[in-house]
């Protein structure tokens, strides 16, 4: 069996991409078809372990669960991890490959296209449908040469293509007409349809919009799709986390330079993001994961949040540190190995009894366990660092297997397991109050949720005829 591929597009990045590929995803799952996600190369530090211990984007695991699959490392064989001044972390078929500058990275293009191809090859094998989705603008044009993610990917494996594009933030027209005037004829050739996304109001009024596209592109409008409030979709990386400052809330998380995996803090969507120290005392300041700690904890300091932190966990906030959060929180770190700095160690925040020696191997793991309070919860691990316990502590959590993980001392707490506080009953533990607002939402609930918003707004002939059929 060879899949159906269907390529996502956009006229640039944060279009709606994820968005249509996962509601895409869903919607082909419930009329019955095995479908699977594939984006090849993603850059992201929000990333999700598969049940091998191998990581892939968060947004493709999305895209799986929305797929009644497990996150498989093929659904994205190349995963950029930003680390600062070291360029980033490339994670290769779910394994770290090596730290390269972009310039390095492209002088790998052969060897990286190649494992690209051969993980859709194996979906394509496996599934009727493999909805691909791209990065950023299809019409790179300084790209093209090296392009294993767009429509270079797109021609090599006869995708015919969808683009995806956001009349919210203005210039549609351009965006569109634009993107289609910089197509090559082949390009022309696979992408057949457009579609209009994050439209708010009545689109009746946008009936001569469409009219005038279709003319100036010579490509039909699959769908206005309306701005949807009540659904919710991991984000990608760290952009949309702007609409997050200054809510009021009593709950702040810390925006670290190189903050990861704040997924973590989902069910937290009114929470205040602090680059800076402000004067409002706060309840509870998670100190998130992020991709390079020890810069991190320095940039925590130069800005004055950590004294601002003590302050804070003085007058009775409650300080949870995730992953690199939880390092920050322990005595020192230390980097003897420069696996993220020339720094060799520094001094922690000294708020818990724990040592942390960063190392070049990952762990990446799934784990299910209980909180010391007995709340069962799943989670998953993903560090390069090993940290010791320096005196008898109570931890976070006792795992299933036998382990135990973080510490929970007081009003400070640390732990490595992402994911742990996506589970509203241990938000209520460690925030010691129940949670307000709908947290009964399942990811399942919303992706239906995308399913329907996209059948009620596409032209479902159009899609048939151009991709279904």
């Amino acid at each position: 069996m060879t899949a159906r591929p269907i390529f996502i597009g956009g006229t640039g990045s944060h279009a709606g991409k994820s968005w249509v590929a996962t509601a895409l995803c869903r919607y082909l799952r419930r009329a019955g078809h095995r479908v699977a996600p594939f984006k090849a190369q993603n850059m992201s530090n929000n990333s999700m372990v598969c049940p091998d211990g191998s990581e892939i984007g968060r947004a493709q695991a999305a895209q799986a669960e929305a797929c009644d699959l497990a996150p498989h490392r093929d659904m994205n064989p190349i995963l950029l991890k930003p680390t600062g001044n070291l360029g980033s972390q490339v994670i290769l078929n779910g394994r770290p490959w090596r730290n390269l500058k972009a310039a390095e990275y492209y002088e790998h293009f052969d060897f990286l296209l190649e494992h690209v191809l051969l993980a859709y090859r194996r979906l394509a094998a496996e599934y009727e449908y493999v909805v691909i989705e791209g990065a950023g603008s299809i019409t790179e044009l300084n790209l093209k040469h090296r392009d294993l993610v767009n429509l270079g990917l797109a021609a090599r494996v006869q995708a015919p293509a969808i683009l995806v594009a956001d009349i919210d933030r203005g210039g549609v027209f351009a965006s569109v007409v634009g993107t289609f005037h910089l197509l090559e004829p082949d390009e022309s050739a696979l992408v057949r349809t457009f579609l209009v996304n994050r439209f708010r109001g009545d689109m009746n009024l946008f009936k001569d919009g469409v009219r005038l596209l279709e003319e100036k592109t010579g490509a039909r409008c699959l769908g206005v799709f309306p701005f949807a409030e009540d659904i919710y979709l991991d984000p990608e990386d760290s952009v949309s986390l702007e609409r997050h400052r200054d809510t009021g809330s009593r709950v702040a998380v810390i925006r670290f330079p190189h903050i990861s995996n704040f997924t973590d803090f989902r069910l937290l969507p009114n929470a205040t993001y602090l680059s800076r120290p402000v004067p409002n005392q706060f309840d509870a300041i998670f100190l998130p994961g992020t991709k390079n700690t020890i810069d991190d904890l320095l940039w925590l300091r130069s800005t004055g949040l950590e004294a601002w932190l003590m302050g804070q966990a003085r007058a009775g906030a409650r300080l949870i540190g995730v992953c690199g959060g939880f390092q920050m929180l322990g005595q020192e770190i230390i980097d003897a190995d420069r696996v993220e700095s020339q720094a060799g160690a520094v001094r922690g925040m000294g708020l818990l009894p724990a040592r942390t020696r960063l190392a070049k191997e990952k762990t990446t793991r799934t784990v299910s366990g209980r909180t010391s309070r007995g709340t069962a919860f799943e989670a998953y691990e993903i560090h390069m660092g090993v940290t010791t316990i320096s005196e008898e502590a109570k931890p976070f959590a006792k795992l299933d297997d036998g382990r135990v993980d973080g510490i929970w001392s007081g009003l400070i707490i640390g732990t490595y397991l992402h994911g742990a506080f996506e589970n509203p009953r241990v938000l209520e533990e460690i925030l010691d109050k129940p949670m307000s607002g709908d947290t009964g939402d399942t990811r399942s609930t919303h992706y239906d949720r995308l399913a329907d918003w996209f059948a009620a707004h596409v032209n479902r002939d159009l899609l048939s005829a151009e991709y279904l059929s």
